[in-house]
């Protein structure tokens, strides 16, 4: 019986060396591509997070807004039916308050606004419910029988605290939506901005601390 004999090559030494090499260069950049990845998903994340705090901020510093024009909206009934008491007080100056506060009531916005054409109509509407306000005050000082009396008084006092408030809940919610604004747009941001959905949030047009405040003066006049 014959015996075939078969002779199998064997890598060679370098070959086995080489083929190490490769196996190690690949499983390195394996390593470095997933750390690269991780510390982008970290940024990512980062970033996204701190997108979100802003634009939480912007939604509180809004609803401390809004509740305090919902206040001043409150107080204007109470005091029209105050100033209504005083004989012959001017009906013009009840009648403009009245339809300012109607059209108040008219425009309503839940939430932080994006439409910019919507905020304006909703800022206009309370400046002119404030324009009112403060004619109506000043208009009383000529009723000394009418700012006598506590019930009038207590109002005044609300509202100029009201006013206070208003200014101080416009100048925070401005900032605050100019640093979301500006956030949104530097890079990277931007591109987490636009895929997270973050929009651009409505900016009064004007500075909120050139907004006059009624400084009512009812003391005793000689």
């Amino acid at each position: 019986m014959t015996r075939t004999s078969s002779s199998v090559s064997r890598p060679s030494a370098a070959s086995r060396r080489e083929a190490g090499s490769v196996g190690k260069g690949c499983l390195i950049s394996l390593v470095i591509v997933l750390v690269l990845v991780g510390i982008a998903w970290s940024m990512t994340a980062g970033t996204y997070n701190g997108i979100v705090a802003q634009d939480e901020n912007v939604s509180s510093k809004w609803t401390i807004l809004d509740s305090q024009y919902q206040r001043r909206m409150d107080l204007v009934p109470q005091l029209v039916e105050v100033v209504k008491g005083a004989a012959d007080f001017e009906k013009s100056t009840l009648t403009e308050i009245t339809d300012a506060r109607a059209k108040v009531g008219q425009v309503t916005l839940p939430d932080a606004p994006t439409d910019e054409a919507e905020f304006q109509r909703y800022m206009q509407a309370q400046q002119q419910l404030g324009s009112a306000l403060s004619k109506l005050l000043v208009v009383a000082e000529n009723y000394p029988t009418l700012t006598a009396t506590s019930s009038f008084r207590d109002l005044q006092a609300q509202i100029e605290g009201t006013e206070n408030r208003i200014n101080v809940a416009r100048i925070d919610y401005a900032n605050a939506v100019k640093d979301y604004n500006v956030a949104i747009r530097k890079f990277p941001a931007n591109f987490v901005a636009t895929f997270g959905g973050f929009e651009k949030k409505a900016q009064m047009e004007s500075d909120p601390t050139n907004r006059e405040v009624p400084q009512i003066d009812f003391g005793d006049k000689k």
